[in-house]
């Protein structure tokens, strides 16, 4: 049987890469993403797959592979970048990580309506990567998630 992992999306430039490295234990040097990686406990989907409405049929079938997905916002940028309901597309759990929570702290009710239009349901994680901030509680929750869905 395949093993699952945990499929991580989101916008440009917001961290996703810098997390999925985080959680895979990763301390190289940062890449930049233009395919799809399969990390130890991760997939990374670039932005690309994000920014085109036609793409999402990839990461629909990408979700497959996926036992939950982390979906993020950046707190320092306020565009919308999903379709209203996308989380709705996917079988898998959805969590919503709203990176960059160091930066326009004015803006987190703004993130918090856009995963409610998204329609990611709560709790939302505010992480900061560089400082550490959030990504204990956010690795707590995945390993209770991943035990209420029955996986090891």
């Amino acid at each position: 049987m395949k093993r699952k992992r945990i499929m991580v999306i989101g916008p440009r430039g917001c961290g996703k890469t810098t997390l999925v490295n985080r959680i895979n234990g990763y301390t190289g040097p940062l890449k930049k993403t233009q395919d799809t990686i399969y990390g130890r406990d991760t997939i990374d989907v670039p932005s690309a797959y994000i920014e085109n409405t036609w793409m999402y049929k990839h990461m629909i079938a990408l979700s497959q592979d996926a036992w939950c997905m982390l979906l993020m916002l950046d707190q320092s940028r306020t565009d919308e970048v999903y379709s209203h309901g996308f989380a709705r597309a996917f079988q898998c759990p959805v969590v919503g990580v709203i990176s960059k929570s160091d930066l326009a702290p004015e803006n987190r009710a703004v993130c918090e309506r856009q995963m409610e239009t998204i329609g990611v349901e709560r709790p939302y994680f505010s992480i900061c990567v560089p400082e550490g901030k959030g990504i204990d509680e956010l690795k707590r929750y995945l390993l209770e998630l991943r035990e209420r869905e029955g996986l090891r």
